[in-house]
C-alpha cells in the first residue's frame, strides 16, 4: 500500500470511529450583580480518537468555561445544563467524588499555569506516582518506575534524577511538560489544554506541542485545544470551533477555515493577526468595538454592531449554525455570499462601531529618525548568589547582562527579543533606574547617567523617560479614576490644575478613548482600554523615550491590532522612541525599525527588522523565527524548523566561548577545529557585506 493510500485509510477509521466525547448543548451560566451571565450557550461537538478540535475566540467569548464545563470544574455557584458524555457516562451533574474517579484517568486535563498545576511540596516524581496510584493497582516502586518512564516520555533530560527535584527547580517549560506527563499518566482517552503555551517562550512553545503531540500519539486520545493563538491552531488541529458570545459561529476543519473563513468574525481575527514572514509586514486590521456583555443579550446575531457586512436582518434573529457547502458550519445570515465571494467580510468596521485606521506598515510612514535619544554602551548587570539564613555568604554570581550596546534615536523604535533569562528586562531595567550601571556606559538624552555632577539633570530626566508595563492593570491604581490616574504623573512635575485639566482630555483623545472614560476605574475598562489608559499616563510628561516590557502579551489578537496600530501613530506624530522588549517577534516586526536578539546577556545579533527577518544569520535567531507558528495551515506544517534541544545554560557559568555553544546546530555538525574555537573563543561581531547595519556574532553562520 502506498503511503498516501495508508494515511486516506487512517484518516477514514479515524473519522468512522466512535466519539471519545460527545457534548450536546451545553449550558452554562454564573450569577452576577448585573445579572446571569450566560457563558456557554448551547454548543455541541463530537471529537474523534486521535483528532484535534482547537477552539479559538477572543477573551469572555467562553472557551475557558467550555473546558471547566467538561472537566467538572466549575465553581459551585455555576449552572451546567445539557450533556457531556465521556465512554457513556454524563459527565453534567456528576457529583465531586463521582467526577474524582473520571478526572485523570479517563480524561486528563493540562491547564495554562504549570506552577500552580503542581503541589510545590512533593516532588514531581512523588505528583506522578500519585496520579498513578489513585487509579491503578500499583506498588510504590512500580508507579516511581512509572513516574520516571513519563518523564523520559515529555523530553525531562535525566530523568531519574529530575524525579526528585521540586516544581519551583524546574523552568517554565519543564513545568509544562511534568503537567502533560501526569495528563496522559494513566492513557485518558480524551485531553483537554487550555491555553497549555500562552506564558511561554516560542522555542519552548514549540517543544510543549511537539510533547503534546507525542502525547496524543502515544495514548490515541483525542484533544481539545483551547487557545487564542491562531497560529497554534494551523499548526496542531484538525478541526477548528471559533466562539463568540458563548456559541460557536463557525467549524470547520483547520485548512477549510484558514483558507476562506466564512463568518465575518472568523476573517476579522485572522485580519487581526501580526505574521513573520510573506515580505513587508500588512497594516493589522483590528476588529471594532467590545464583545457583548453576555447578560440579557439582545436579539439578533450578537456580532452584528462590530460586523461589516450586516443587514437589518442580522438585528432580529440570532443565526443558528447552518453547513455551508465545501466548508462547515457557519452562524451567520450571509455566509453563502461571503463562500461565493461576493463580499469581503474582513473590510471595515460597522458605522456604530468605528476602529482606528489601520497604521501604515513599518517602514512606510513619515516618521522622522532624529538625534539619539538612548545610547548603551558595554552595559554590565550582575546578581550574587548566595546561601544560608542568617548568616549569608555568596557562593555565586547570576550574569544577566554581559557587554551589551546599542543606540536609538527619536521616531525609531529597537525591539528587544530573546527567550526568558536572555537579559531582555534587566537590560530595560537598569535603563529606567537613571543612575551609575555597574559597568559600561547609559546616555538618555545626550546626559550620562552616571556622571558624578548629573545628580539634578537626572532627576530631570525622569521627565523623559516613562515605561508601559506588561499587566495595565496591575500598574494602575485601582482605586483612583482614569482622570486622576492621569492627572497624577502632571502633578508630580508641577503642573497647575487648570493645565492639567487640559492635558487629561488631550491624552484621552490622542490614546482614541472616549471623555466618558475618564470617570471610569481600571476595573470597568476592557484590556485593551486599560493599556490606552497606561500608553496616556506614560506620555502624560512628553517623554522622549517610551519602554514597553510585553506590553502585548496579556491582550486578545484583535485588540492587540488596535493597541499596535496606536503605538505606530503616535511614534509618527510625536517623534517617540521606543525601547520594547518581548517574546513575540510578530508583534515586534510590526512595530520595530530594528531588532537586537540577546541570548545569555549577550546581543548576538541586530540590524533593521526587514534585514533581520528575511535573512537571519545567526542559527538562534532563525531558531525563533522557525518557532512562531504562522496562521496558514499549509506552510507552517510543510516549513523547516531549527529545533533547539535542552535549555540554556545557567547565568551563573556561562560558556567561556559562545554562549549559544550548548545548544547549537551548527556546532554538533562542525569539525573538530572549529569546535575547539566555538568553545574557547568569544565571537566577535561580523557585518553583513551587503546589509552594514546587520551584525551577528558566529563563528560559523
Amino acid at each position: 500500500m502506498s503511503p498516501g493510500a495508508a494515511l486516506s485509510a487512517e484518516t477514514h477509521a479515524k473519522e468512522t470511529a466512535a466519539p471519545v466525547l460527545s457534548v450536546r448543548d451545553l449550558r452554562i451560566s454564573f450569577p452576577s450583580e448585573a445579572g446571569t451571565v450566560e457563558a456557554v450557550r448551547g454548543i455541541s461537538f463530537d471529537l474523534l480518537p486521535g483528532r484535534t478540535l482547537g477552539i479559538v475566540g477572543e477573551s469572555g467569548s467562553g472557551k475557558s468555561a467550555t473546558a471547566m464545563g467538561i472537566m467538572g470544574l466549575l465553581p459551585p455557584s455555576a449552572t451546567a445544563g445539557g450533556s457531556v458524555l465521556l465512554g457513556g457516562r454524563d459527565l453534567v451533574g456528576m457529583d465531586d467524588r463521582a467526577l474524582s474517579r473520571v478526572r485523570g484517568r479517563s480524561i486528563g486535563m493540562v491547564f495554562q499555569d504549570p506552577l500552580s498545576s503542581l503541589t510545590p511540596i512533593f516532588s514531581v516524581g512523588r505528583l506522578l506516582s500519585d496520579a498513578l496510584r489513585v487509579h491503578q493497582d500499583l506498588t510504590r516502586q512500580a508507579a516511581w518506575e512509572r513516574a520516571v518512564e513519563l518523564l523520559d516520555l515529555v523530553g525531562i533530560p535525566a530523568p531519574r534524577e529530575r524525579a526528585g527535584a521540586f516544581p519551583h527547580e524546574f523552568s517554565g517549560g519543564m513545568r509544562q511538560r511534568v503537567v502533560i506527563a501526569m495528563a496522559i499518566a494513566n492513557r485518558p482517552s480524551v485531553l483537554v489544554a487550555d491555553e497549555p503555551t500562552t506564558a511561554l517562550d516560542v522555542t519552548v512553545q514549540a517543544q510543549i506541542l511537539d510533547v503534546l503531540r507525542l502525547a496524543q500519539r502515544e495514548t490515541g486520545a483525542g484533544l481539545v485545544l483551547i487557545t487564542h493563538d491562531l497560529g497554534v491552531v494551523a499548526g496542531h488541529a484538525d478541526d477548528v470551533a471559533v466562539m463568540y458570545a458563548g456559541r460557536f459561529v463557525e467549524r470547520a476543519g483547520v485548512d477549510e477555515l484558514f483558507h476562506r473563513p466564512t463568518m465575518p468574525y472568523t476573517a476579522r481575527l485572522l485580519a487581526a493577526v501580526p505574521t513573520v514572514d510573506g515580505g513587508t509586514p500588512r497594516p493589522l486590521v483590528p476588529i471594532g468595538g467590545e464583545p457583548p456583555v453576555l447578560v440579557d443579550l439582545p436579539a439578533g446575531c450578537p456580532f452584528a454592531a462590530r460586523c461589516a457586512v450586516a443587514v437589518d436582518a442580522c438585528a432580529d434573529t440570532e443565526p443558528e449554525l447552518r453547513s455551508v457547502p465545501g466548508h462547515g458550519e457557519v452562524a451567520c445570515l450571509r455566509a453563502e455570499a461571503v463562500a461565493e465571494g461576493l463580499l469581503d467580510p474582513s473590510g471595515p468596521d460597522a458605522p456604530d462601531a468605528p476602529a482606528p485606521a489601520p497604521a501604515p506598515a513599518p517602514g512606510t510612514g513619515p516618521t522622522r529618525v532624529g538625534e539619539v535619544v538612548l545610547r548603551v554602551e558595554d552595559l554590565v548587570k550582575t546578581f550574587p548568589v548566595t546561601k544560608g539564613g542568617l548568616l549569608k555568604r555568596r557562593v555565586g554570581t547570576v550574569h544577566a547582562v554581559n557587554g551589551v550596546g546599542f543606540e536609538l534615536r527619536a521616531g525609531e523604535t529597537l525591539g528587544l527579543v530573546g527567550e526568558s533569562g536572555s537579559g531582555k528586562t534587566t537590560t530595560l531595567l537598569e535603563i529606567l533606574r537613571l543612575s551609575r550601571p555597574e559597568g559600561g556606559r547609559i546616555e538618555i538624552a545626550g546626559v550620562d547617567v552616571g556622571a558624578q555632577d548629573a545628580a539634578e539633570r537626572v532627576r530631570g530626566l525622569r521627565r523623559d523617560v516613562q515605561i508601559v508595563m506588561q499587566d495595565p492593570l496591575g500598574a494602575l491604581d485601582p482605586r483612583l479614576t482614569v482622570r486622576r490616574l492621569l492627572a497624577e504623573p502632571l502633578q508630580a512635575v508641577g503642573q497647575d490644575r487648570t493645565s492639567i485639566l487640559g492635558r487629561v482630555e488631550e491624552l484621552l483623545a490622542l490614546v482614541g478613548l472616549d471623555s466618558a472614560v475618564g470617570d471610569r476605574f481600571p476595573a470597568a475598562l476592557s484590556g485593551g482600554q486599560r493599556q490606552r489608559v497606561a500608553i496616556a499616563r506614560a506620555l502624560a510628561t512628553e517623554p522622549k523615550l517610551l519602554a514597553l516590557d510585553e506590553p502585548l502579551s496579556a491582550l486578545d489578537v484583535s485588540v492587540q491590532a488596535g493597541v499596535i496600530n496606536l503605538l505606530a501613530r503616535l511614534k509618527r506624530e510625536l517623534s517617540l522612541a521606543y525601547l520594547v522588549v518581548s517574546h513575540d517577534l510578530g508583534v515586534v516586526r510590526h512595530v520595530s525599525d530594528r531588532v537586537a536578539v540577546m541570548y545569555l546577556g549577550r546581543i548576538v545579533e541586530s540590524g533593521t527588522t526587514e534585514s533581520v527577518f528575511s535573512d537571519p544569520r545567526h542559527p538562534y535567531t532563525r531558531a525563533l523565527l522557525s518557532a512562531i507558528p504562522l496562521p496558514d495551515p499549509r506552510r507552517e506544517r510543510t516549513r523547516e524548523r531549527v529545533v533547539l534541544e535542552g535549555e540554556q545554560p545557567s547565568a551563573t557559568r556561562p560558556p567561556t566561548g559562545c554562549v549559544f555553544v550548548d545548544r547549537c546546530p551548527l556546532y554538533r555538525v562542525a569539525d573538530d577545529g572549529t569546535r575547539r574555537r566555538c568553545l574557547t573563543h568569544r565571537p566577535e561581531q561580523v557585518r553583513v557585506t551587503e546589509r552594514p547595519d546587520h551584525q551577528y556574532a558566529c563563528h560559523l553562520a
